[in-house]
């Protein structure tokens, strides 16, 4: 007698049950993918515009041979030129590229020499110290810039007068405003810092100082560069510092440039805002890249 088929056939899926199924079988987007939508290309895509489209249109007005600098005339390079040959904004540009290095050398020591302090040591009150310390990254920079003077008018320098406000006015200010960058960029670089190296060339007879030096700071070189490099844009383009801090006979490139604007804007200050945006352009490139190279380094790819 044949034995009768007891097997039930499987319940289909329901439309929820699939639904779930291919959900769970679909891959979660990535933070790349949503650059295939194209709403978020257009909203990037306008965000760009609006940031580039100004600085762009000052660089081609830059070459306009228009001295009204409102109609497109034609191309030329004569107010280069005739930037060029202004005596005082060769003076003023010399002058923010010597504040600028002194400020970038002593910045760069100093903010390297916190970093390392703040990363090595425990003390009581470290956290205060780099709340204060942060103040003139938090602050905005006419703040820091009221204070400067502020300070400056109390500091009796010497025989109780006022400290003078020259080019070493400025560069104290600016040293002042730049170092915490330097000292964040090179602190973020030594959370990655491996102690076992350092106590490694203790054991083998290392000094302190050799240990420093052959160790800790080939580590830190990608970090050091990259501070030193924001430090100097800060520098080279800082206007509201330079402004309370700067004497009636110490001018920097932006105040020239600025006191320039405030009569009419011609190509030849768009030719000096053009060469002080590729000067900025150029060191913010190149800390940004120093800055891929440590996270390279810190991730073990370099």
């Amino acid at each position: 007698m044949p034995q009768s088929n007891t097997s039930t056939p499987a319940a289909r899926p329901t439309s929820l049950e699939s639904g779930v199924g291919r959900a769970r079988r679909r891959p979660a987007l990535g933070p790349l993918d949503y650059t295939r939508r194209w709403w978020l290309r257009l909203i990037v895509a306008l965000t760009f515009l609006l940031l580039y489209a100004p600085i762009l249109t000052l660089v081609a007005f830059s070459f306009n041979d228009s001295r009204r600098n409102i109609v497109w005339r034609g191309f030329t390079f004569k107010y280069y030129e005739k930037a060029w040959n202004n005596d005082s904004l060769i003076d003023a540009f010399a002058n923010s590229l010597s504040i600028a290095v002194i400020s970038t050398v002593i910045s760069t020591i100093l903010g390297v020499l916190v970093a390392i302090f703040l990363w090595r040591f425990r003390f009581p009150g470290k956290a205060v110290y780099e709340g204060f310390m942060a103040l003139p990254i938090v602050i905005p920079e006419i703040c820091m810039g009221v204070a400067m003077m502020a300070f400056f008018a109390r500091v009796g320098w010497p025989n109780d007068l006022p400290w003078p406000l020259s080019l070493s006015s400025i560069t104290i200010a600016h040293i002042a405003f730049s170092f915490p960058f330097v000292a964040i960029i090179v602190r973020a670089r030594l959370v990655g810092f491996n102690r076992e190296l350092e106590d490694a060339a203790k054991d083998l007879g290392a000094s302190e100082w050799r240990t420093m030096c052959d160790i800790v700071l080939p580590y830190l070189k990608p970090g050091i560069v990259a501070g030193a490099l924001i430090a100097f844009t800060l520098s080279l383009d800082d206007f509201v510092i330079t402004f309370f801090t700067a004497g009636p006979k110490t001018i920097t490139l932006p105040v020239k440039i600025f006191s320039m604007v405030r009569f009419s804007v011609t190509p030849e200050v768009n030719a000096a805002s053009t060469v002080l945006i590729l000067i900025t352009v150029i060191a913010t490139a190149l800390a940004m890249r120093f800055q891929a190279l440590a996270r390279g380094t810190k991730d073990g790819r370099g």
